[in-house]
């Protein structure tokens, strides 16, 4: 009786056994599973050439652009801030005697025609420069394009929080120390300063500059993807440039430059930390838009050999 009880139990415990293990079975995706799940986002998020979908880079655009405008709105409400703001960052860098905004805004609004061209350099480079360079990646180098426009969305991403947690004034609108508003007083085309356009830009936005910010991260992409010694000599004065013009033109403080710069150092080594620690990420920097050209161990008769041979040893 014993022996029919012990034996009872051994058949219990093993037939238990077999009900978790067809269970773990049923949860963990096989092999193949997980190849065409990896397949599917591929499909999804990468176009057949390997570039990334334009519908998807519109959505980050638009969303972006909407974060921006949320921001904005709340411009009559941030007004006192921002001055205050801008005060105390004059007050402290005069303090520190690194303060030559205001020598360069003066010199700059006695020379009319080099304040122009500063104010040309001040609205189109930001923009041309930039978006030129993402057009580029996104067309002629797909692999590198991703993690450079992930950088990018960092660095405004942490630029709007500041926007909104600690807006400022640019020293053109502390019209009693002494600034004027270059922009303004040459006329330049695109004056987001005055007019119509000063509604669609953040006017209390100087803290961190995104200007230096999108330079650097220009100097970043010029240097990653080019090997000339001329391009990358342009792209380290570029940022050095930028940051001259938006302290001649009124713009931004001394301090919003040196901000600037850290933003992008920061979103660089973020987008950095992720590719190596986050396994999905990774595999997207590094390979992920190959993987529609890859073929599959299901595709070619000699794989599914011994695919199942694989099977069948594991079974025995």
């Amino acid at each position: 009786m014993a022996t029919q009880l012990h034996t009872a139990s051994r058949t219990t415990e093993t037939a238990e056994s077999d009900v978790v293990e067809a269970a773990m079975v049923e949860v963990v995706p096989a092999p193949e599973q997980r190849g065409r799940l990896t397949r599917l986002a591929a499909r999804i998020f990468t176009r057949a050439d390997g570039r990334a979908p334009v519908w998807l880079e519109a959505i980050v655009v638009l969303w972006l652009l909407w974060l921006y405008d949320q921001i904005n709105n709340l411009a009559p409400l941030r007004r006192i801030a921002a001055l205050h703001n801008a005060a105390s960052v004059l007050a402290l860098e005069r303090s520190l005697n690194i303060s030559p905004e205001l020598a360069l805004d003066r010199w700059f609004a006695s020379h009319a025609t080099l304040g122009l061209v500063l104010s040309y350099y001040y609205v189109a480079a930001h923009f041309f420069v930039t978006f030129g360079l993402l057009a580029y990646l996104w067309w002629r180098k797909p692999r590198a394009y991703r993690p450079l426009r992930t950088q990018l969305v960092i660095i405004n991403l942490i630029g709007f929080v500041v926007f909104w947690l600690y807006p400022v004034a640019p020293p053109r609108m502390l019209a009693l120390d002494g600034f004027r508003d270059i922009i303004a007083i040459t006329g330049a085309v695109g004056d987001f300063h005055t007019g119509a356009l000063a509604t669609t830009a953040d006017q209390y936005a100087a803290m961190p500059s995104l200007h230096i910010a999108w330079a650097s991260w220009c100097a970043v992409v010029v240097w990653s993807v080019f090997k000339s010694r001329i391009a990358r000599g342009l792209a380290l004065c570029y940022p050095f440039v930028t940051a001259f013009v938006v302290l001649a033109t009124g713009n931004h403080f001394l301090l919003d430059v040196l901000a600037g710069a850290v933003v992008a150092g920061t979103a660089v080594t973020i987008e950095y930390a992720a590719a190596r620690w986050i396994p999905t990420y990774r595999r997207r920097r590094y390979g992920l838009a190959d993987i529609r050209s890859r073929p599959t161990l299901a595709a070619t008769p000699s794989a599914a050999g011994g695919s199942s041979s694989g099977h069948q040893q594991a079974r025995n």
